[in-house]
């Protein structure tokens, strides 16, 4: 029985992988390209991979003795869902593990934003601190802001904990309570997404949604870049429909360098490290394995993305 992981991840958990299995990793820091995807695959009854590595049809074909894909992460976009549950290959995915990670990326985003922290560093390092004047730099008070977060699942609530601690007055938005979108666009001072990315999702935050903003509002996203429109993001800021932006997630990844998002000073990219604590990284690499460990030895898997599968 032979496995296959993009990565050499964190962890013991490709230790205990190979004891159980023939493994093979994908050694560099690179992502794995294609065409070794396609080999690495070939035979395996196991992938264990990221959201770096597009899962279709082909590489199904080519791994065409796959029971299980399991995903070091909670979204899953990166893996036709529907071609492996046709085929009855299992996926798995890594969530809760990293709820407060992410949270913590979210308020951080959050701070830096509402108090221009970038804009002040680049000020200290070109010279700029001697333009003080009584408003200079100036930003958002959040204690006493609205925060409107989009999305209510384990990691909205995690950031709502943390902006209760600020003083921050809440309402959020999510398919099953809360206040339309609308309305929470039209009262937050902060809009924050923490959705999956469904084909509801998609584009949920486009030229429309950002006109219902206040001006002085900013927007956060750590959770998929194509839940918001990004060309109509760059316009929003450039033109002051909305004052700033955090984002850690992008339609493409990574972002190109001439996007016109990383030249507006208003809008803070960060590099999709809502994840990135060595904690959270080596906790959702061994959550990811052990689901690969399960399906292999006939356990069922504590996080499944198609149960359907397993009947």
């Amino acid at each position: 029985m032979k496995a296959y992981a993009t990565y050499r991840i964190p962890g013991d958990g490709l230790a205990r992988l190979g004891a159980i299995a023939e493994l093979a990793v994908w050694e560099r820091p690179d992502p794995v390209p294609r065409d070794a995807l396609l080999a690495g695959v070939a035979g395996a009854a196991a992938l264990v991979s990221t959201l770096n590595d597009r899962i279709d049809a082909e590489v199904l074909d080519a791994g065409s003795q796959l029971r299980v894909v399991s995903v070091m992460a909670v979204g899953h976009d990166s893996i036709d869902v529907a071609a492996c549950t046709e085929r009855g290959v299992v996926v798995t995915n890594t969530p809760g593990v990293l709820t407060d990670a992410t949270a913590d990326l979210a308020f951080a985003l959050i701070l830096a934003v509402a108090r221009r922290l970038p804009e002040a560093a680049d000020a200290a390092r070109t010279g700029g601190w001697g333009r003080w004047q009584p408003t200079w730099m100036c930003g958002m008070d959040l204690a006493g802001a609205t925060i409107g977060i989009v999305g209510y699942g384990a990691i909205g609530r995690a950031v709502g904990r943390r902006a209760a601690a600020f003083g921050m007055d809440i309402v959020h938005h999510s398919r099953h309570s809360g206040i339309p979108l609308d309305d929470l666009l039209a009262v937050s001072d902060v809009v924050t997404l923490h959705t999956p990315l469904t084909e509801q999702t998609r584009g949920l935050i486009g030229r429309e949604q950002l006109r219902r903003m206040k001006p002085s509002a900013i927007l956060v996203n750590t959770a998929r870049g194509a839940v918001v429109d990004q060309v109509a993001l760059a316009e929003a800021l450039g033109d002051g429909t909305i004052a700033g932006a955090g984002i850690d997630v992008m339609v493409a990844e990574p972002i190109p360098t001439d996007d016109p998002l990383l030249a507006l000073p208003n809008c803070l990219v960060t590099p999709h490290i809502g994840s990135a604590t060595l904690r959270t990284r080596t906790e959702m690499a061994d959550l990811a394995v052990q689901g690969a460990i399960d399906v292999l030895t006939g356990v069922r898997p504590a996080h499944i993305v198609n149960p359907a599968v397993l009947g």
